[in-house]
């Protein structure tokens, strides 16, 4: 064993294999570093520790089976003992050893120093604080000025009414494309779609959304063929700048949408830095399908989230390899988390990463995916910072996508940076003017911050845009309890057409009011629900006192990713739960820090 160590030694095996280790945390460091700085992917630094322990092995064999010597390198049964310079290799390793540790020792101490202190490491808000002030400082004043344009639903002209889906698909696929221009602002589809239907006029719908310019035009549909026609028109003079009519066949649908881009940025004048973007192609079977999804995606039952999760199975069959399918999937599987229906929030989180993930492989500029990414980081992860980074990028190929800028506004909720939620609501309100998400993330940002009148006043606006929005009168009762108008709340909740949610106020209200057996009797009631209402009982348990259930309560929503648990940071009614250790404990455990 001496003369094995001795000859160990004297082959520099030992310094050999602690230059090695040095020089591969070195490069492991560097490789963390840098891999999110130029948006490698996550399996970039797995693929370096693989690669660094499987170098191992082989330096020891080289170290102990060759030696280098003035004529090169040479098998170590080659060179005459008398002539080798393995002590002279030795000490050059040792003083290589010195520098690798030297240069170890001072990445160290700078990334101690450039890495968050103890105090503030554990707080998420603090982290993504400045990266969500900058998602805010887009919107900070509107370009008015420059080139902006809604567009309309195309009209269906089908005798078959159940090709609406296909106008509809075929309107928002051009404004996906459009808001890929960063000289142009492009208004939602939810403020566009708003006037689906209604008798008003251009001027109107541009004066509303605070646009330049409308796209509007009709679809018809008949077999394998289609008559497409577009025209542009300008808000201010109500003059057509361009119209066209095409007779084509669905194989030329992604054509036609190209032209129709160019069309936009011709006439408009646009000064692009590269291409006019392109929508990405696939057979026309595929291209209904994931149309036909999308329309009842957008519906958001039970019934209608199972019917598009089948279609885009159905379109995925058929071609693997179109990425928006797969955005689409990984959407159906968020609203059905955010929705408890399909199942459970966890497994859909799961399922929606994976075919986000799958979608952007196949498409890394694909603003759904990302959008959707983001949203699981932050919601099911945990993530603030990686939801930002996925945002980012959203946000540098789509400037204009509100879908990334509503859930930058969430976030800005969820780790408690009110301010900046409620300026991302206020700005994206100002750009547009009917998307009731931005609304939504305004309100509660605004709750929060303690502007109970001003979160009012942003539910009811949504109630205004959408009579049917569910959950809405139940958080205009939340604010009312706040305010201690609990009989008014109570008549509030009267309106409120979601039991989880009708059930919770009663718990609360009634309690408030003395009367206990009501009280007791919605609690019941709230408690033959599903466990997917777990972050509502966590509210009730917290507001009647019973910390203990309540706790018990967290501990099932965090189990299952309860989106509920969004609100915990700044929810008022969790108020009498916050001096208890337990909710330091519960914080930490979703990455999340007190600012109430």
């Amino acid at each position: 064993m001496t003369s094995l160590f001795t000859e160990l030694k004297r082959r520099n095996v030992f310094r050999v294999a602690i230059a090695y280790v040095v020089l591969a945390w070195i490069v492991l460091q560097a490789g963390e570093t840098l891999a999110p700085a130029l948006h490698l992917p996550e399996w970039v630094n797995s693929l370096l520790v693989f690669f660094a322990i499987l170098g191992l092995p082989f330096a020891i064999f080289f170290a102990w089976a060759f030696e280098l010597t003035p004529e090169g390198l040479k098998k170590e049964q080659d060179v005459d003992r008398s002539q080798s310079i393995t002590g002279t290799t030795g000490r050059n390793l040792d003083f290589t050893i010195i520098a690798l540790l030297v240069v170890a020792l001072g990445y160290f101490m700078w990334a101690s120093q450039t890495s968050e202190s103890p105090s503030t490491a554990d707080e998420p808000a603090a982290v993504a604080a400045p990266a969500l002030a900058r998602f805010a400082s887009l919107l900070d004043a509107p370009d008015t000025t420059g080139p902006s344009i809604a567009v309309l639903p195309f009209v269906n002209m089908s005798s078959d009414v159940e090709q609406e889906y296909f106008s509809d698909g075929l309107s928002e696929e051009l404004l996906n494309l459009l808001a890929k221009i960063p000289a142009l602002r492009v208004a939602s589809r939810t403020s566009a779609f708003s006037f689906k239907g209604k008798d008003v006029t251009i001027g109107d719908i541009g004066r509303e959304l605070n646009v330049g310019h409308v796209l509007e035009g009709s679809v018809r549909k008949s077999g394998t063929k289609i008559r497409i026609t577009a025209q542009l028109i300008d808000v201010q003079y109500d003059t057509h700048l361009w119209s066209e009519t095409w007779d084509r066949t669905l194989d030329d649908i992604f054509a036609i949408q190209d032209e129709i881009a160019q069309a936009v940025v011709d006439q408009l004048r646009i000064e692009l830095l590269g291409a006019t973007p392109q929508v990405a192609e696939t057979s026309a079977e595929v291209y209904g399908l994931v149309l036909q999804a999308r329309h009842h995606l957008r519906r958001r039952s039970l019934d209608s989230l199972g019917t598009a999760e089948s279609l885009l199975r159905e379109a995925l069959e058929l071609d693997p390899g179109y990425a928006p399918s797969w955005a689409e999937l990984g959407l159906v599987y968020i609203w059905s988390a955010s929705i408890d229906t399909i199942r459970g929030a966890r497994e859909a989180a799961t399922l929606g990463t994976d075919a986000a993930k799958k979608a952007l492989e196949l498409d890394p500029n694909n603003t759904l995916a990302l959008s959707t990414l983001a949203n699981i980081e932050i919601a099911s992860n945990y993530d603030s910072e990686a939801a930002i980074r996925y945002l980012e990028r959203a946000l540098t190929i789509s400037p204009g996508n509100s879908d990334a800028l509503n859930t930058a506004s969430g976030i800005a909720l969820i780790v408690g940076d009110y301010e900046t939620g409620m300026k991302l609501g206020r700005s994206m309100v100002l750009v547009d003017p009917l998307n009731t998400g931005a609304y939504l993330n305004y309100g509660y940002s605004a709750y929060f911050a303690g502007d109970l009148e001003d979160a009012i006043e942003s539910f009811e606006k949504v109630i205004q845009l959408n009579p049917d929005a569910a959950g809405f009168h139940y958080y205009i009762a939340n604010v009312l309890w706040s305010q201690g108008k609990y009989e008014e709340a109570l008549e509030r909740t009267q309106l409120e057409n979601i039991d989880g949610f009708k059930y919770t106020a009663l718990v609360m209200l009634h309690f408030e009011l003395g009367h206990i057996e009501a009280s007791d009797a919605a609690l019941a009631s709230l408690n033959e629900l599903d466990v997917e209402w777990a972050y509502q009982r966590i509210v009730v348990y917290a507001v009647r006192g019973d910390k203990d259930k309540a706790f018990e309560w967290f501990d099932t929503a965090i189990e299952i990713r309860d989106r509920g648990l969004n609100l915990t940071v700044g929810d008022p009614m969790l108020d009498n739960l916050r001096d208890d250790p337990r909710f330091a404990d519960v914080l930490k455990r979703m990455n999340r820090t007190a600012v109430r």
